[in-house]
């Protein structure tokens, strides 16, 4: 389960999660980030590992080497590899984990309601693939 690379777990059937994706992949111009569903057995497979719930998909997930982070702070560590502009909301982890975290919770139990869900998994591009576990 090593990677070189590190990996954005997502849930897989919300379209802000979809859309967080195709924002990363843009962004991340020397396409460091890898990207998994929860839903992939590679997803279950490192939900089990680290003893996260396999079927709650409230959070995303970055796996970077052994560690993996959770919630606000997998987002604030993902601004690391976008670079330039970016890097300017490093300035939040002065906020304690706690407030950014119920901000985070906020909106992942908001999301479907305000975003949609799609029935199913989305599929990546033949280009993107390689991107994709």
């Amino acid at each position: 389960m090593m990677q070189n690379n590190p990996v954005v777990l997502f849930d897989g059937v919300c379209n802000l999660c979809n859309s967080s994706v195709q924002f990363l992949i843009r962004k991340d111009r020397q396409a460091r980030l890898r990207f998994a569903s929860l839903q992939s057995e590679f997803g279950q497979a490192v939900l089990q590992k680290f003893n996260l719930p396999q079927n709650n998909f409230n959070s995303f997930v970055l796996l970077e080497g052994e560690k993996i982070y959770l919630r606000s702070s997998a987002a604030l560590r993902i601004t690391r590899y976008l670079g330039g502009f970016w890097r300017v909301f490093q300035i939040f982890w002065i906020v304690p984990p706690f407030v950014r975290d119920a901000i985070y919770d906020f909106i992942a139990k908001n999301r479907y309601k305000w975003f949609g869900k799609k029935p199913e998994c989305m599929l990546p591009s033949p280009e993107l693939k390689e991107r994709f576990l």
